[in-house]
């Protein structure tokens, strides 16, 4: 656990950074402080390792005040990633990972040994290990940073907008990538952001800060979407929270109905013959699906499917394991207005719509059916 009592950040200019910091990070989740510039996010996780000294208060992990001992055999105990990685850059991916193992007085062999098991752990191919920084992509240093991190097994990670200088699509994935290591690893994890969409999808546990240094309100997302604490939250979080909220609203008992769906070996004439004008889903040889195709823009002619060219379904919503906005954003986004419905193994069950998904949600405001958080 980390703790911090009253702590406050004052510089020599009379900037209030942290103002009477009062916060408990839990064991082996991911607690996220968020909020605008200025709002001492970065100073409080900073603390934590000493890279900035408190003012005033107690921060303590595990029970220890951090400023009872040597702040760099503090530092080698803590992992940290920064925003651009801060690699080594005239060192190799595989000595840049085993850096904090050679300084705790590791072999070479064994450092290097544990460098390559970190980098097939957070998906770095093993011949990336000879490669320089400069030889990889954004997304791929911040890869090395996090292995690099965690090289010495530290119980606490500290992470400083580390996935805020790459691209949409790739910080996505980084972040998926996260949760997945944080489900086999379980460290103690402190994450700031500016993002509260990544916030949401990251944290155990918000911590939302306020300009002047003041935590605004500490709490689980989904209470933090449903439940602002002030008009300031309520503003910060914005004004899609409801539909957000969605997202902590398991889609159990969801009903699933009826979908038109053709095999992919089918031709165009027979598809068109079986479906109308309607829209269907085209099915591999696994059942699961390919795209759409709808009837009435189908040739007459005894072509292959594939030839006619086929439609985008948007996203997909599984049965077993995904939450109401997933069933709702399948819906909203399908050419047909009805989503498709997989199980586990990512096989057509059929369909959603957005009334279901409406009236599943109504009940559950009426209290006549048990909707659990994700």
């Amino acid at each position: 656990m980390i703790e911090f009592r009253e702590v406050t950040k004052r510089f020599p200019d009379g900037t209030v950074a942290v103002d009477s910091l009062n916060l408990q990070v839990e064991s082996g989740g991911i607690t996220v402080f968020v909020g605008p510039s200025g709002c001492g996010k970065t100073t409080s996780l900073r603390m934590i390792n000493r890279m900035i000294e408190p003012t005033a208060g107690t921060i303590l992990v595990d029970g220890r005040d951090v400023m009872a001992g040597d702040p760099a055999e503090l530092r080698r105990g803590i992992g940290y990633v920064i925003q651009h990685a801060g690699l080594f850059p005239h060192r190799t991916i595989l000595d840049n990972v085993a850096t904090v193992p050679l300084l705790l007085g590791w072999d070479k062999k064994r450092a290097r040994d544990r460098a390559a098991e970190l980098m097939a752990l957070v998906g770095l191919a093993p011949e990336m290990a000879k490669r320089y920084p400069a030889q990889l992509s954004g997304g791929q240093q911040q890869r090395v940073g996090v292995a690099r991190a965690l090289a010495a097994d530290p119980p606490v990670l500290l992470m400083d907008e580390p996935f805020s200088a790459v691209d949409p699509v790739v910080r996505e994935s980084l972040q998926d990538e996260l949760l997945r290591l944080q489900g086999e690893l379980g460290k103690t994890i402190v994450f700031v952001t500016h993002d509260i969409d990544e916030a949401i999808k990251l944290g155990d546990k918000v911590a939302v800060f306020r300009v002047g240094g003041l935590l605004a309100q500490y709490d689980e997302p989904g209470v933090l979407l449903s439940r602002p604490a002030d008009d300031f939250v309520d503003g910060f979080v914005g004004r899609d929270r409801g539909y957000r909220g969605l997202g902590f609203r398991s889609g159990d008992g969801l009903p699933v109905g009826e979908l038109r769906t053709v095999p992919l070996s089918s031709s165009c004439a027979s598809a068109r013959a079986e479906i109308g004008d309607d829209w269907a889903v085209v099915l591999d040889d696994a059942g699961r699906p390919q795209g759409w195709i709808r009837g009435s823009d189908l040739p007459a002619e005894d072509l292959p499917i594939t030839s006619a060219g086929l439609v985008a379904g948007g996203s997909l919503y599984n049965t077993e394991s995904d939450s109401l906005r997933v069933a709702l954003d399948a819906a909203l986004s399908s050419p047909s207005g009805l989503g498709v419905a997989v199980d586990g193994s990512g096989a057509v069950v059929g369909s959603v719509t957005a009334d279901d998904v409406l009236s599943r949600l109504a009940a559950a405001r009426a209290g006549t059916e048990n909707v659990s958080s994700a």
